[in-house]
């Protein structure tokens, strides 16, 4: 069989713009579905909120609603929490997230399915070495129960959930590497986020370079320096929240270098998922953003045939 690459990855969407309606309930999953049919992607990324009920019979609405437009619904944005210093709380924790992986392995597609991992909150007083040893032991907790149900966890270097008070604790390469580096299962990677790096103060591509063998999903979107700002006001306000320096927009016209990123996606053979993360600024970006990734798709994928 031919190896897989390029030609084979597709483009889902997550609407960073419409968490909190998509939240409260005043955008419904449904209505969702009908907005991002007309946007020209391949799929759906969910957030745990995003569905409003949890039984079986409402998931394969939800199923047959996104099938019905043809979109496929490959991958769970879920939040774990797991430096969370109260053991009560950390499995509880746990046990939502084996929820989100039954979720999954009903939604999605056979062929690949994921749900995101995260290390948690870097609250004050915490740790390296708790940090580190209470995300590797959530993780390795739910890997036995994930590929009992051929769902895959997916590790992000992540900046920070919308609704967390605190930053990501592995937010930097360092503590994330630390972690993915002690998990080795067919049925863990990363999903690589190049504007988080920015976000952390670090260059993406380098980052791309000591994970890319690890990468099994991606999510996509740019990011833009706001007038008057430099990247060193970037690297100033990296650690102390969401930065003022930064933008969003349309993929493709902002800090990062896409065909350095599928140069490397390429490289390693890359054909799953590309979640377009934003909409921040409307529905409008998203789908110039569709139309960008999948221009680079075709354009990289005849380049992997040369």
């Amino acid at each position: 069989m031919p190896r897989p690459n390029l030609q084979d990855a597709r483009v889902a969407v997550f609407p960073k713009g419409l968490m909190d309606e998509l939240t409260n309930g005043t955008i419904t999953i449904f209505d969702w579905i009908e907005m991002a049919a007309s946007l020209g992607v391949d799929g759906l990324e969910l957030y745990p909120t995003f569905l409003q009920a949890g039984g079986d019979e409402y998931l394969h609405s939800v199923k047959a609603a996104a099938e019905a437009h043809g979109l496929a619904i490959p991958m769970m944005c879920s939040s774990p929490d797991f430096t969370n210093p109260d053991e009560n709380e950390w499995e509880r924790e746990a046990r939502r997230m084996e929820r989100m992986i039954d979720v999954m392995a009903l939604l999605g597609p056979e062929e690949f399915r994921s749900v995101r991992v995260l290390s948690g909150q870097n609250r004050p007083g915490l740790s390296r070495e708790d940090g580190i040893a209470w995300t590797i032991a959530g993780i390795r907790r739910l890997l036995p129960y994930a590929e009992e149900r051929g769902v895959h966890l997916v590790m992000e270097n992540h900046y920070k959930d919308g609704y967390w008070i605190y930053p990501e604790f592995a937010q930097s390469s360092e503590l994330f590497l630390a972690i993915v580096g002690e998990i080795d299962s067919p049925w863990f990677g990363v999903n690589f986020d190049p504007s988080n790096a920015l976000l952390a103060g670090e260059d993406p591509l380098d980052v791309m370079e000591r994970v890319k063998d690890r990468i099994l999903t991606m999510h996509a979107s740019d990011r833009y320096l706001k007038p008057g700002y430099t990247l060193d006001d970037l690297r100033e306000y990296s650690l102390q929240g969401y930065s003022e320096a930064l933008a969003h927009g349309v993929i493709g016209e902002g800090l990062n270098d896409y065909d350095a990123i599928f140069a490397n996606l390429r490289e390693i053979g890359f054909h799953r998922w590309i979640s377009i993360e934003d909409g921040v600024n409307g529905l409008d970006e998203m789908r110039q953003s569709a139309v960008f990734l999948r221009s680079k798709l075709a354009e990289w994928a005849a380049k992997t045939k040369e």
